[in-house]
């Protein structure tokens, strides 16, 4: 069981280190056709995880008539901590394209510093989900586990893949872009493995904490994903994948939890 629990938690940073080595294989800018449907698809992979994966648990822990009270805190709260990252660090697009920046440290520097903190509530939602498996919650399974594991591996890959190819636009290496990308994505097993660690505390609250998760996911696909999936050309594509990924996800919950 541990073996497995150490693989999931890792699942999410291998998908963004896969994503990331693109930069050795593609040599100029991903094709605005693949990105729009990778964008797409990602969006809708983290929207069916943040619904079977984490709101539907969250609700069904709960007692009562009022049972949809810490889904719905636990929701708003995720998303206002998204918000409150959102205007104290910059958004990865407009670190990389805007110029004068007053702050002293580099566009590169902001925006792996952005997409970092970004990758934080997917790590505590992957912790969260294994620590109420580990606690025996009987809302929530290994395999449920697994499934939210390889939805946020999935979204990560476009999004490694997303971050290393403009690096190497700027200028850097294949080998350093590909490390600054990987590297985006190390926080969430970090983040994943201290909310296990904290897990004999977080049982009472585990409700709240698994919509919170769900509510920061959601903000980055409203805030990020969606936009600059939909703006532009090829935008029916992050439609297309958007269902593709979608339907995947929902499919791989449910098989698997």
């Amino acid at each position: 069981m541990q073996s497995s629990i150490i693989l999931g938690i890792m699942i999410p940073f291998i998908g963004t280190t896969l994503g990331s080595a693109c930069v050795f294989f593609m040599k100029d800018d991903m094709n605005p056709f693949v990105q729009k449907l990778l964008l797409g698809f990602a969006s809708g992979v983290m929207v069916a995880a943040s619904v079977w994966s984490l709101l539907i648990p969250s609700i069904e822990m709960s007692e009562g008539t009022l049972s949809f009270i810490p889904a719905a805190v636990g929701f708003l709260l995720g998303m206002g901590f998204l918000l409150f990252l959102d205007k104290t660090i910059p958004h990865m697009h407009l670190d990389h394209q805007t110029e004068g920046h007053q702050s002293s440290l580099s566009n590169t520097t902001m925006m792996i510093l952005a997409v970092t903190m970004h990758n934080l509530p997917e790590g505590m939602a992957v912790g969260i989900v294994y620590a109420g498996s580990i606690l025996n919650n009987s809302e929530i399974s290994i395999a449920a586990a697994l499934a939210l594991s390889l939805g946020i591996a999935i979204q990560n890959f476009p999004e490694g893949a997303i971050i290393s190819m403009p690096l190497k636009n700027e200028g850097l290496s294949s080998y350093k872009a590909f490390i600054y990308g990987m590297l985006s994505g190390i926080v969430e097993p970090i983040g994943a493995l201290m909310t296990m660690i904290l897990s004999s505390y977080i049982l009472p609250i585990l409700p709240y904490l698994l919509s919170f998760a769900s509510g920061a996911m959601l903000y980055v696909v409203v805030e990020e994903l969606i936009p600059e999936g939909s703006t532009g050309s090829h935008s029916n594509n992050a439609t297309i994948g958007f269902a593709i990924g979608f339907v995947l996800m929902m499919i791989l919950d449910v098989a698997l939890g």
